[in-house]
């Protein structure tokens, strides 16, 4: 059975208005979306700004007394050397007095080198700070690509016993060295990785960690950045992955500094302990390693650091200061402009909001109000008036409540006492008999029709 034209019009009109509401509903999701958006680009540029003003301000130290680069790295390789009876000094050895032979070894391919030959600091101080933190048995610690070569450096007899006579063991008697106590060594393989994004465009695909933020927004004074992103590699060793893509920096380096930050003075650090998590250290000297212990009293000489060298790009010339103070004021002014950006979007968004709320409380008190609403919640049915017992105005059948007996009415009176009624017909052009009378009395109908002249 057809709906009521009442209901189909309620139904249209409801439809209609959450449309509306649906419309508004979208404008919300976009400037919310936009908004988002507009928050993670200030992000990156205050991520550029900070990486711009450490640069700025970082004092960049080349190797003793301007030595090149190969210079520094052999210094390396011979401290290592010096430490005798240790696997790196042994593996050092023998790729340096040796590499012909060992070359085609599967042993010695599998081990990609010593910790504290795999990277380098742009500063001699941050390379001794960051070597004192990982300790000699760290620096000194052998990096093998596969676990398949973790396994071909010892093998054990039936007692657990380790056969000198074979593996590592075995190739450092052949040259009249012995090792000596426990060695440390990483599987790269087998390291969890760095589960963030990498700056895939960076040659040195540095990590993007989150930097430590005050309420403000900025970072912490004195922060310099994170221990993992101030180690520098040779192309070499960046073009080592895994086996699932991972370089260096994502894998070892990760595992040894994880979210380690880098302050210029231990005021600073310990200024900044709130928003350290994973320990810090400071140039001047401070450590606080992530179990919250703090490393004090005098400074000793480390034994085997990290190589220094000049990053390509880092300078202190008059030219690249000023370049680098013109990004910051550039960033600054993109910055401004995306805050003026949200703000703009925030109003907006709050206009959409109210006029969607409004839109709402439309739609529901609509759908409340409504005659179709009332009769689907329970309402009573309005009767039609004709229904005897239902209208006020309605007496027995057949009986107009405007032409009662005489005397109980003041418009029904005595023949020619009403100015509106006639006894005879044709009398008055208001005929008072039914049928004939303006509010016509017969069951079922009540209606204002007057008779055409031609009927009177």
């Amino acid at each position: 059975m057809e709906a009521p034209l009442t209901v189909q019009i309620v139904e249209f009109n409801t439809k209609v208005m959450q449309e509306e509401l649906k419309k508004l509903g979208l404008k919300v999701n976009h400037h919310e979306a936009n908004i988002t958006f507009l928050k993670s680009e200030i992000y990156a540029i205050e991520e550029s700004i900070a990486d711009l003003t450490i640069k700025r301000g970082k004092k960049v130290v080349a190797s003793s007394n301007g030595t090149s680069v190969q210079e520094a790295e052999q210094r390396t390789i011979e401290s290592i050397c010096n430490q005798d009876k240790t696997a790196a000094s042994l593996i050092c050895q023998l790729k340096k007095r040796h590499s012909a032979q060992i070359s085609t070894m599967p042993m010695m391919k599998d081990i990609l080198g010593v910790v504290a030959t795999l990277g380098k600091t742009n500063d001699d101080n941050l390379s001794s700070l960051l070597s004192e933190y990982l300790g000699i048995d760290n620096m000194l610690g052998l990096v093998c690509k596969t676990y398949d070569g973790i396994k071909s450096l010892e093998t054990y007899g039936t007692e657990g016993n380790i056969d000198k006579k074979s593996g590592i063991h075995g190739l450092g008697g052949s040259i009249g060295k012995i090792l000596h106590g426990r060695f440390t060594v990483f599987c790269l393989e087998n390291i969890r990785p760095f589960s963030g994004e990498v700056v895939i465009d960076d040659p040195q695909r540095y990590l993007m960690l989150r930097k430590p933020r005050l309420p403000n927004g900025e970072s912490p004074p004195g922060f310099l950045g994170f221990a993992v992103n101030m180690i520098l590699m040779d192309q070499a060793y960046l073009s080592c992955l895994t086996p699932h893509g991972h370089g260096l920096r994502e894998t070892l380096f990760y595992s040894l500094f994880s979210h380690l930050q880098v302050y210029k003075t231990t005021a600073d650090l310990r200024r900044a302990i709130p928003f350290i998590n994973d320990g810090a250290v400071s140039l001047d000297g401070g450590i606080l390693r992530p179990n919250g212990s703090f490393c004090l009293g005098d400074r000793k000489d480390v034994e085997v650091k990290f190589t220094v060298a000049l990053s390509s790009g880092d300078s202190n010339t008059p030219g690249s200061i000023t370049e680098m103070e013109e990004q910051v004021k550039l960033k600054n002014w993109e910055k401004e402009r995306l805050v003026e950006d949200i703000k703009r979007e925030e109003d907006l968004l709050k206009q959409v909001k109210d006029s969607f709320s409004n839109q709402k409380q439309q739609l529901l008190d609509y759908i409340t109000q409504s005659p179709a609403s009332k009769r689907v919640q329970g309402s009573p049915t309005i009767r039609s008036p004709a229904t005897p017992g239902s209208n006020p105005f309605a007496a027995t059948p057949g009986r107009n409540p405007f032409t009662s007996t005489p005397g109980s009415h003041p418009f029904a009176t005595t023949p020619g006492g009403n100015p509106f009624a006639a006894t005879t017909p044709g009398g008055h052009p208001i005929a008072a008999t039914p049928g004939s009378h303006p509010i016509a009395a017969t069951p079922g109908n009540i209606s204002f029709a007057v008779k055409p002249p031609h009927m009177r």
